[in-house]
């Protein structure tokens, strides 16, 4: 096979492999896993899937505010077999912060997951981007809670069915206390996750990559490589803290994040938001 015949051959998985996950979103039908067409290794495959639909949501003017890391746990990494983070896109219409019900009719088949969010005050897009260039980058942390969604049917998911599908992405909660990372160190915070007040989930700092600060250098330097760098004013969800647990529409979830409080979403239908 020629090279002109590889490209145009890689350019049809990723059309094909875009086209199905943009479907399953729009008709809220999950579909089968994308491996099929990508294979199960070829995370750069995966990474030009993603590219291709969110050039599609941009094109349709969603606006881009940040980026979500996702499998920063050890476990999860061994269990699709990987051995670093991935990334997805965040759109501004993906925060749903705010005293309001999230509604349960954008998603297909939910699940939440705390963590600590870092929002920017500089751009990260230096040669050099040590601990501390990244840590001074840093405006402040909140508390935050994840909402992950597949589009893929039943999860049924390896690394390039969730980095194809914008690392399983779909919306975020932010609290409302806003700490300087001069007030504490992001690896100590503790964690418990709460649902209708029964404790679901628990975990530290250090459960995010050894230090969600190291997620964030992992992610400016990635994001700086495919010239994407990380901007001013963006957020990012550094990754899970702890298990994440399934939601249904009528559910409470709280997370408690040591310093930087608390953080609540109420899941319902879209007749009883």
């Amino acid at each position: 096979m020629t090279s002109a015949e590889t490209d145009t051959s890689r350019d049809t998985c990723v059309a094909r492999a875009a086209a199905r996950l943009t479907a399953a979103e729009r008709d809220g039908v999950p579909c089968a896993p994308v491996r099929d067409t990508l294979g199960d290794t070829d995370v750069a495959l995966a990474y030009a899937v993603q590219q291709r639909v969110v050039e599609g949501h941009l094109a349709a003017g969603r606006r881009v505010v940040g980026r979500k890391i996702g499998l920063t746990s050890p476990a999860v990494q061994a269990q699709l077999g990987v051995d670093q983070p991935d990334f997805g896109v965040l759109f501004a219409d993906m925060d749903v912060s705010g005293p309001g019900a999230v509604s349960t009719d954008r998603l297909l088949q939910p699940k939440v997951e705390a963590e600590i969010a870092f929002v920017l005050a500089a751009d990260l897009d230096g040669p050099d981007l040590t601990p501390d260039v990244v840590r001074a980058a840093v405006d402040h942390a909140v508390a935050a809670l994840e909402i992950v969604d597949s589009r893929v049917s039943g999860w049924d998911i390896r690394i390039t069915d969730t980095v194809a599908d914008n690392a399983s992405s779909a919306l975020y909660v932010l609290g409302e206390r806003r700490v300087p990372l001069s007030d504490f160190d992001p690896v100590d915070v503790v964690m418990t996750l709460h649902v209708d007040g029964e404790q679901v989930s628990s975990g530290t700092g250090a459960a995010c990559l050894g230090d969600p600060l190291h997620a964030l250098r992992w992610l400016a330097q990635t994001a700086r490589d495919l010239g994407q760098p990380l901007r001013a004013g963006q957020v990012v969800l550094s990754g899970a803290l702890g298990p994440m647990v399934p939601v249904v529409p009528g559910t409470t979830v709280t997370a408690e994040l040591s310093v930087l409080g608390t953080v609540t979403a109420r899941f319902s239908s879209g007749a009883d938001a």
